[in-house]
This record gives C-alpha cells, sequence and structure tokens, in this order.
C-alpha cells in the first residue's frame, strides 16, 4: 500500500466514525444543545474539564464560548478548568491529582451551570470525581466519551446528557468529539444570538 492510500485510509476511517455518530448521536446532541442554551439564556457558566487530548478540547470549547465561532457576538462564560497550573499543581501537590477539577468545582460551579466533562475511555478518575462534585453542586453534566463509556456512564444522571461516540480508537473518538464542539458552538450562536452558521 503506498502513502497516499494509508493517508487515504486514515481519511476514510474518520469519515466513517462520524457518520457512524451521526445516524445515533442526534437525538443526544440535540438534548446537549438544549442544557447549553436553557443555561446561558439563564446567566449561567459552562465549565470544562479533560486530559492530555481531552484538555485541548476543553480549552478550545472553552476559548470558542468566550470570544467567538464565526461571528462577533456577546462572550459566553465559561472555563476551562485544565489552564491554571498553579492551581492544578498545589491541588495534586496538597490533595491527589484526582483532585484537580473536583476542587476547582467545589469553588467556581453554581448550581445549573453545566460540566463539559471529557473522556475518550470514560475512565478518567480525575474527570469521574469532577462529574461528582458537579452534582454536589446542582450542575448538570455534558459527557463527551467513547468506546463503551467506561466508568462515567454510571455517574450520568437522568437530567445529564451524555454523548457516546460509537468507536474504541481514541484517535476517532477524539476527531468526533472536536465535530461535536464545533456543532454545540454553532448551535449556540445560531439559537441564542440569532447568527448564521
Amino acid at each position: 500500500m503506498s502513502e497516499q492510500d494509508k493517508i487515504k485510509s486514515l481519511f476514510n476511517a474518520s469519515i466513517k466514525a462520524k457518520q457512524t455518530a451521526l445516524e445515533i448521536m442526534c437525538d443526544d446532541i440535540a438534548a446537549a444543545i438544549e442544557l447549553l442554551i436553557t443555561a446561558v439564556k439563564n446567566g449561567k457558566k459552562v465549565l470544562s474539564c479533560g486530559n492530555g487530548g481531552s484538555a485541548a478540547d476543553a480549552q478550545h470549547f472553552s476559548s470558542e464560548l468566550i470570544n467567538r465561532f464565526h461571528h462577533d457576538r456577546t462572550s459566553i462564560p465559561a472555563i476551562a478548568l485544565t489552564t491554571d497550573s498553579s492551581t492544578i499543581t498545589s491541588i495534586a501537590n496538597d490533595y491527589d491529582y484526582n483532585e484537580i477539577f473536583a476542587r476547582q468545582i467545589s469553588s467556581l460551579g453554581q448550581e445549573n451551570d453545566i460540566l463539559l466533562a471529557i473522556s475518550t475511555s470514560g475512565n478518567s478518575k480525575n474527570v469521574i470525581r469532577a462529574i461528582e462534585a458537579a452534582h454536589m453542586r446542582g450542575m448538570q453534566i455534558i459527557a463527551f466519551t467513547g468506546r463503551d463509556g467506561g466508568e462515567m456512564a454510571n455517574y450520568i444522571k437522568a437530567n445529564d446528557v451524555e454523548l457516546r461516540v460509537p468507536s474504541n480508537s481514541t484517535a476517532r473518538t477524539q476527531e468526533v468529539h472536536l465535530l461535536l464542539i464545533h456543532i454545540l458552538c454553532a448551535r449556540m450562536d445560531n439559537r441564542i444570538f440569532n447568527l448564521d452558521e
């Protein structure tokens, strides 16, 4: 197989993952959009967290909300819990690495805020602890997962939304997660600010 054929194969794998997700995830994506729109219209904020590539996704989502997506508009309150290295390292040092997001949520999270909790495996202990802390603060969860949802699936309540990508590949799952971020941003811009996608 030529290098070009291998490249095409990777493109096709990504396309297939997105098409499979499209077939089974639309209702859940629509539910997540409704959670976000309700929260923002009621003056609430969005907190986000994850590890590694999922940390980058959390920051990406937060930056799109605070700054802009396609159009200039009013800023949407959002905080990526992955960005404050002094806070993260002090919590990890003084308490435990699994508390790095939960401890921030216990301070910053308010009732009816949204937590975007991202883990491709669904087994990230610090993200699970974040979900527990968010529930204690009366927040709702939008969980981005993959595979079988992992342990996180056990922490999703009836008023939360899990967006589980039907893939066992971390790379394909992350690619769909990025698309989900862009879909959520586009629909929020349209529904809240009447902006074109």
